[in-house]
């Protein structure tokens, strides 16, 4: 994996946020070969917590770019001399995308067009894209506007011409203790009110903690030809177990949220025919693809197969949940 990595430069786009910050982090203590790492995001202050945290030790690797999605010029002269872009930017609150739909447009769809058109001008050779299982069918605009972005990040491989270039995307569901994760919220609602808001008992979502999200995000980058959406296979959970965790069974329904889903999906029935199971993962791949994975010996998944947190033959109990709270220093 070291060598994969020896003397390029990478670009993190949303690097002050919670993934960021762990990969950063990750390459850093992992002594990874890099030339550069470059932070590009909006937050100056983010990213001056985030310099004085990591220590002025690593200024030779280091380079923090203020910049937005949204602009294309910023993001080529960002991205000249990059070898690799991880692109994590995006807003991302369910109930802000639907008071806010313009918003959520410009960053998650056209700044991610943005971030294909600098890549294909500048000397980006690999370009992954972060997204979520609310891509996957999605009934809220946050949902949608990923969609989008997955879409237009597989379908830049069809306009790349000859160029060394390959972008893909990988899709996984809730980073546990992330920031505004369900852990975050909860943990505020109990502080404030002394127990905390489910808004159904029966919703479920998927789980992956960010030391595996890293691992994922790496092996796409070395493994990608370009074209897949790679998703991992992932436990569930029922959020009303992590809720009587956290506040000892004080909790209150409140409701499903506007764009809220009651279970989620990482892969559509609509997708099977173009799913291949890759062990402990699966990628949706486009038709050019398909013989390069079958050659492989790897396997489409049977007709009409979806992926989802409902009927996921692997769940956590409220045992595994209680081990992951205490790893993440909840208690």
């Amino acid at each position: 994996m070291l060598s994969y990595f020896k003397n390029k430069t990478v670009l993190i786009t949303g690097g002050t946020g919670s993934l960021g910050t762990a990969l950063i982090n990750f390459f850093i203590t992992k002594k990874f070969p890099l030339k550069k790492l470059i932070v590009l995001s909006r937050d100056e202050l983010k990213q001056h917590d985030l310099f004085n945290k990591i220590g002025p030790k690593y200024n030779k690797l280091l380079r923090f770019f203020i910049g937005d999605v949204r602009d294309l010029q910023r993001l080529k002269s960002a991205f000249s001399g990059v070898d690799i872009v991880i692109h994590a930017a995006a807003l991302k609150q369910v109930p802000a995308a639907e008071y806010n739909p313009t918003e959520f447009i410009k960053t998650n769809i056209l700044g991610t067009q943005n971030i294909i058109e600098a890549c294909l001008e500048t000397s980006v050779n690999k370009a992954l894209l972060l997204s979520t299982d609310k891509a996957s069918s999605p009934i809220n605009l946050y949902g949608a506007t990923k969609l989008c972005a997955d879409k237009l990040f597989i379908s830049a491989n069809n306009i790349k011409g000859k160029k060394d270039i390959c972008f893909s995307v990988l899709r996984y569901g809730n980073v546990m203790g992330s920031r505004g994760s369900v852990i975050e919220v909860f943990r505020q609602q109990l502080e404030k009110f002394g127990k905390v808001y489910l808004t159904d008992p029966k919703m479920t979502r998927f789980n992956i903690l960010l030391e595996e999200a890293i691992e994922l995000v790496l092996w796409s980058i070395i493994n990608s030809r370009g074209g897949e959406l790679i998703v991992p296979k992932l436990p569930s959970f029922y959020i009303k177990d992590l809720a009587s965790l956290i506040a000892n069974n004080k909790y209150e329904i409140s409701g499903i949220r506007v764009g809220e889903k009651l279970h989620e999906e990482m892969i559509s029935d609509h997708d099977s025919p173009n799913t291949f199971d890759l062990g402990n993962k699966y990628a949706i791949v486009p038709e050019n693809l398909k013989n390069f994975y079958k050659n492989k010996k790897l396997k489409l998944v049977p007709s009409g197969f979806s992926y989802n947190s409902k009927t996921n033959i692997n769940f956590l109990s409220k045992n595994n949940l209680n081990i992951i709270l205490k790893k993440l220093n909840f208690f």
